[in-house]
């Protein structure tokens, strides 16, 4: 009698993979009956963390997120098909660890002195390192399996996944293969589940040229990548090396070439103060903007508080979806004045509450959101409630905070900018709830799920999708709710003030210059300098027409994968870079625009069908990324449901624990 057994290929093993291997694990749990379940996880670099949050990189990066709010476990609040397995957040499993309570093996005295050290100087709002992460997901992926039912297995395979084909020997496409870089090939795969995350990609034309001007001309430059993967040592000590870009890349790098070499910090006077080691660089940095995202508000809503939408609401995006499910949504018209509206009434009521008028700053919340979509109406409620002028929400100055102001040289803009930046980490110290201004914009991180709701699987029409939120509101939601801790934004102060960093200014223009580069801004005059290495401070593009990555450019050649198309209300379409899926549980699909029952795709590459996908599971707060993880587990273990052969060959493991094939 033939064994049924389903058998799961699960390409990529970082935060998404852990997550569905672990709704794998506990929807098995539910199913002794059904026969075995063989689940080959495949990822070059260790299961759980990935190659991003690998436990050996430096640990002078932070993460953006506190550790409180951070989990990759299942709570009561999360919408589920599945059974309930819960599990500790970061910050308690790092509390367990110090107790001695994490439930494996594994002692205190048993990891590396420095993880230890951390995990008792974590609290709940702490920026943990990305390599403690790393720790977490590696115990989180060992715990899963170790707790897997004795009907299913984990193999683990260190290789990268190059091919994946319709099995041959059955010939309907009912079950698949995938081949490793090693020359493995895993046969008889019932389903087959995307999960990976940042992916290499070759550069657009424009920057593919300005890369071979500056090999022509010998001069330094380091591609966009993710700054843990650089090597730094190539930027000698006293090298002028110019940062492109001032996101969440730039300061990893400025970490890494400041502190990172030695350099250390002290506060005198009320102020950070940088004192070199003599092995930095010279520093020069700009962007579009010329200033960086704004520092995260100090946390204070715990791990679990979000602001509750007011009038995006789950039922409010729901009914915008029916109404215009024919001609797909407007972002600027349908969806803007609800955040924007929302954003400004959390901006005045948590102003109005600062100055000690808490009971009118409910009577203003009703009369604000209330109040007509013109500026007269809105103005007429302001006045009413003593609002000047100057403290009114503006959004061009937050969007571009030195708004239409004339600049006399780099002194004067340095001086402007110095002011800003020990603004921006004034007002994240008054904390995401107390604080006006991080009150306001921690809105927009609150309201990620209701705008996903309102975005994903084509709720835009392409031409909105394209122009206002990739064009727009995407980049501008990064630089004002997903930047970095306070501590960063103090630290580059006090940078500039050592003379360690100078920041050009705004609209950045640079041009290879005999064996360098000269960078200047058209806003700051006499703001020219001469670079002799150039580091893109920014992760590679996220597409799928230009991807580097073997398996899925191998399936695009095919017409195994296709990219996302967005109808627009023209008639036409507009095709992204994302990986066309289906809705939940996201079957892939192909050139022919047909849906594979047994091929699934979740996390970074699929974005654009679904919105910000590299944000991390948040506990607590019902996170969108488990429901989906429980859905896509589901339907994989569904497609075993026929009785199919053991896979590859290997007989079915009993018991639980894992294996390991090189």
């Amino acid at each position: 009698m033939t064994t049924r057994q389903c058998t799961v290929g699960l390409i990529g093993s970082g935060p998404r993979g852990l997550s569905v291997l672990e709704r794998l694990c506990a929807n098995a749990r539910t199913r002794p009956g059904d026969g075995t379940v063989h689940v080959h996880v495949i990822d070059p670099y260790p299961p759980g963390a990935g190659q991003v949050w690998r436990t050996d990189q430096p640990r002078h990066l932070l993460m953006n997120t506190v550790a409180g709010q951070i989990s990759v476990f299942t709570d009561a609040t999360v919408t589920l098909r599945g059974p309930l397995e819960p599990g500790p957040s970061l910050y308690e499993w790092a509390a367990a660890l110090v107790n001695g309570r994490t439930g494996d093996d594994r002692t205190a005295d048993s990891r590396p002195a420095h993880v230890i050290e951390e995990a008792r100087a974590l609290g709940p709002d702490t920026y943990p390192t990305r390599a403690f992460y790393g720790h977490y997901l590696r115990w989180a992926y060992r715990r899963v399996v170790e707790g897997a039912p004795g009907w299913l297995t984990v193999t683990a395979h260190a290789c990268r996944a190059v091919a994946l084909d319709d099995d041959p020997d059955t010939g309907d496409g009912s079950l698949q293969r995938v081949m490793l870089d090693n020359g493995t090939v895993l046969t008889g795969l019932h389903a087959v589940i995307l999960c990976q995350g940042h992916l290499p990609a070759r550069a657009p034309a424009p920057e593919r040229a300005f890369a071979a001007r500056a090999r022509d001309a010998g001069a330094v430059r380091i591609a966009p990548a993710n700054p843990a993967d650089v090597d730094l040592d190539v930027l000698a000590p006293g090298t002028r090396v110019l940062l492109r870009g001032l996101g969440l890349n730039f300061f990893d790098y400025m970490a890494g070439l400041t502190a990172g070499r030695g350099g250390t910090y002290s506060r005198a006077a009320g102020r950070l103060v940088y004192h070199p080691c003599g092995r930095e660089p010279r520093l020069y940095a700009g962007s579009r903007r010329g200033v960086p995202y704004q520092a995260r508000g100090d946390n204070e809503k715990g791990p679990h508080g979000r602001h509750e939408p007011l009038l995006l609401t789950a039922g409010r995006v729901a009914e915008l979806r029916r109404t215009h499910e024919r001609t797909g949504l407007d972002f600027r018209t349908d969806l803007w004045p609800l955040i924007s509206r929302e954003v400004e009434t959390v901006y005045y009521r948590t102003l109005l509450t600062s100055r000690g008028h808490g009971a009118g700053a409910e009577r203003f919340q009703g009369d604000y959101l209330a109040a007509g979509p013109a500026r007269r109406d809105t103005d007429t409620v302001l006045a009413a409630y003593g609002i000047s002028e100057k403290h009114r929400w503006d959004w061009e100055l937050i969007a571009r905070p030195y708004g239409d102001r004339e600049f006399t040289g780099p002194g004067d803009f340095t001086e402007w900018l110095l002011d800003h930046l020990r603004t921006d980490v004034s007002e994240a110290r008054r904390g995401n709830v107390g604080g006006p201004l991080k009150a306001a914009l921690d809105v927009l991180r609150d309201l990620r799920n209701e705008v996903r709701l309102a975005v994903d699987h084509g709720g835009l029409h392409g031409d909105s999708y394209r122009t206002d939120l990739d064009g727009w509101y995407t980049p501008l939601n990064a630089f004002l709710s997903i930047g970095p801790p306070a501590q960063r934004v103090e630290e580059m102060t006090a940078l500039i003030d050592a003379g360690v960093l100078t920041v050009i200014g705004p609209g950045l223009r640079v041009a290879v210059d005999g064996g360098g580069y000269t960078a200047r801004s058209p806003l700051v005059p006499g703001s020219e300098i001469h670079a002799d290495a150039l580091v893109e401070a920014r992760l590679p593009d996220i597409t799928l027409r230009r991807t580097d990555d073997p398996l899925l450019r191998r399936l695009l050649a095919g017409g195994q994968c296709a990219p996302y198309r967005v109808r627009t209300r023209s008639g036409g379409t507009y095709e992204s870079d994302g990986l066309a899926v289906t809705g939940s549980p996201f079957h892939l699909i192909d050139a022919a625009g047909r849906a594979r029952r047994n091929r699934f795709a979740f996390g970074v590459p699929t974005e654009t069908v679904h919105w910000v996908t590299a944000a991390g599971i948040r506990p607590g707060v019902n996170s969108l990324t488990l429901t989906h993880a429980d859905a896509l587990a589901r339907a994989a273990l569904a497609c075993g449901g026929g009785g199919g052969r053991a896979g590859s060959g290997q007989r079915a493991h009993e018991g639980r624990g894992v294996t390991y094939a090189h």
